[in-house]
């Protein structure tokens, strides 16, 4: 089996830091040979790239911009109304996903709007989705890139979010029927809306494009206190054969390098290690 690989996202881990590109430098630094990041947008995509080639590592995920924060947006490739919006940002990520050579971009569902239930609104919700992402699928398609769809649960961290479920991603995926819209697998909110993670991760893995991990219920390091046996879990990945990054989207109990240890025992040929 081929060992796992990491990829430090750097919208949580290396916060001590105040700009992306002295966080590449930093992963770099702690051995990962690959970042992901939420929102790069606010940053210079020049600068951006000359901090990745003087780091060595690879940008393999970043999200579409998620709108209007101030105003509660979260994401917008499913929001009735706003297909205008999200054909805009998606055009932004196209931008910095090129100029970056990064090779997978999240697409946002985003959040019910307020004052709607979410029975009531599911169907023209789920109906706008799929049609964003079948438009977003063959504007990837040309560029070699493959676009995900993230459950994020809305239990604890947003009551609101259109898409929390790998069950309710699934079907939207075989709506789609597009073979580059794939599903990220955040293990932190698997766990939380509906467990069954062995099952599910068999069930799903044909689906899986990207995986990301932290420890719930505080989303800190994989190895800290909680309900999460990861030593299992990544034996599971080892054994369905996953060949892709696992995102390090988690809050650092204390600082960032600091908590890399737990990585250690996962990686026979270690690619990241605690400074």
């Amino acid at each position: 089996m081929a060992p796992l690989k990491f990829s430090a996202n750097i919208s949580w881990l290396f916060s001590e830091l105040p700009d992306f590109s002295q966080r590449m430098s930093a992963a770099a630094a702690a051995g990962f040979q690959a970042v992901e990041a939420a929102w790069l947008y606010d940053a210079d995509l020049t600068e951006l790239q000359r901090a990745r080639e003087a780091a060595g590592v690879e940008v393999v995920l970043i999200n579409t911009p998620p709108g209007d924060v101030k105003a509660g947006d979260l994401g917008l490739a499913a929001v009735p109304g706003r297909e205008g919006d999200f054909r805009q940002g998606l055009d932004q990520t196209l931008k910095y996903a090129k100029g970056l050579n990064c090779k997978m971009i999240h697409l946002m569902a985003g959040r019910v709007p307020v004052d709607s239930h979410r029975h009531l609104v599911a169907k023209e919700m789920e109906a706008v989705f799929v049609q964003n992402l079948k438009y977003a699928a063959d504007i990837l398609s040309k560029e070699g890139i493959t676009g995900l769809i993230e459950p994020i649960n809305t239990r604890i961290t947003d009551p609101r979010y259109f898409l929390d479920s790998p069950h309710q991603a699934a079907a939207i995926l075989e709506s789609v029927g597009k073979p580059n819209i794939k599903l990220q697998m955040d293990v932190f909110h698997w766990q939380i809306m509906d467990g069954n993670l062995t099952q599910n991760m068999h069930k799903y893995f044909p689906l899986i494009g990207h995986v990301q991990v932290a420890q719930v219920p505080g989303r800190n390091e994989p190895d800290s206190d909680g309900e999460l046996n990861y030593s299992y879990l990544f034996r599971t990945l080892e054994h369905l054969g996953y060949r892709g990054y696992i995102g390090c989207e988690y809050k650092p109990f204390e600082s960032t390098t600091k908590g890399l240890g737990w990585i250690q025992p996962h990686v026979p040929k270690r690619n990241c290690s605690p400074s």
